[in-house]
């Protein structure tokens, strides 16, 4: 079975813990690869030999990769999705950061995994992405998003106006400092901080969330996820600020943005003992009373 390492970035205190991490991997008999951008953050600091290198925009199917194996928090995740784009390779997830929504498996849990994999028993979910297209070039091909789409205010104090269609039909005009669109994987993040309710992985819906709406009766909407919605903003300043989980880039009034489902998920790999409810009990602290 072939793995491949991937960091988005890392910390001194977390060199030793990944060469120990991806030693165990090396021991139980895995065939490993690291992304080359892990690589240059560990040279110098650790060495990992027996291990081959897959350079950036290099097609994992080439590599015939069975798994992703992330060693980081919930960014390195999102960043890990350019990487894996359609591929299909499932994405394992070794939480190293704070929250771990998504990297839910702890470090200690590591033999777990080996287990799971060569057992063939670890659980794969898929999760529906964000697709963006404009009438103008945006992100680079990289034009897709498991967590969420905004458009935010960047360089003013001043809220900023964005005239939003569904399926072409008139929706309204927010009044706010942004939008948020959110999948169910994305509910739990942004969106949530912002107001936003929380959907179950499965739901096949996405999330409207206002930032800081001037008009107190406008709320977070759920809608089909078969539904396109589009989006054009206009306000004082010449420049806003539109995402795609972690990569961003400028826009202006001229651009015209439509967001609906992609045509193909990414592939969560977790622990039988790991779900959802789990995760909002443990993560979210739900059911937590000082009173208890």
């Amino acid at each position: 079975m072939k793995l491949l390492f991937f960091a988005r970035r890392v910390n001194a205190d977390n060199y030793v813990l990944i060469k120990r991490i991806i030693e165990q991997f090396l021991r139980a008999g895995f065939e490993v690869s690291i992304y080359e951008h892990l690589l240059r953050q560990l040279h110098g600091h650790v060495t990992i030999t027996g291990v081959s290198v897959l350079s950036a925009g290099e097609d994992l199917r080439q590599r015939n990769i069975d798994y992703l194996i992330v060693v980081g928090g919930d960014g390195s995740i999102l960043d890990a999705t350019v990487i894996t784009q359609d591929s299909g390779v499932p994405i394992v997830g070794i939480n190293l950061g704070r929250l771990g929504f998504l990297a839910s498996i702890e470090p200690a849990q590591v033999d777990d995994v080996i287990r799971s994999l060569k057992a063939h028993t670890i659980l794969v979910e898929e999760r529906s992405l964000l697709k963006l297209t404009s009438n103008r070039p945006m992100f680079h091909g990289a034009d897709f998003a498991l967590n969420d789409f905004t458009i935010l205010k960047r360089d003013t104090s001043s809220m900023i106006k964005i005239h939003t269609y569904i399926n072409g039909n008139y929706l309204t005009t927010y009044w706010a400092d942004g939008i948020i669109m959110a999948t169910p994987t994305g509910s739990t993040a942004y969106s949530l901080s912002c107001g936003g309710p929380i959907l179950f992985p499965t739901a096949k819906s996405f999330v409207l969330t206002p930032v800081a709406p001037h008009n107190l009766n406008v709320r977070p909407l759920i809608i089909p996820d078969s539904d396109v919605v589009t989006f054009q903003v206009e306000g004082r300043s010449s420049h806003f600020l539109c995402t795609l989980d972690t990569r961003m880039e400028m826009i202006t009034s001229e651009y015209e943005i439509a967001i609906q489902k992609s045509d193909f998920t990414v592939k969560l790999a977790r622990l039988d003992n790991v779900s959802f409810m789990r995760g909002l009990r443990e993560k979210l602290a739900w059911g937590t009373d000082k009173r208890n």
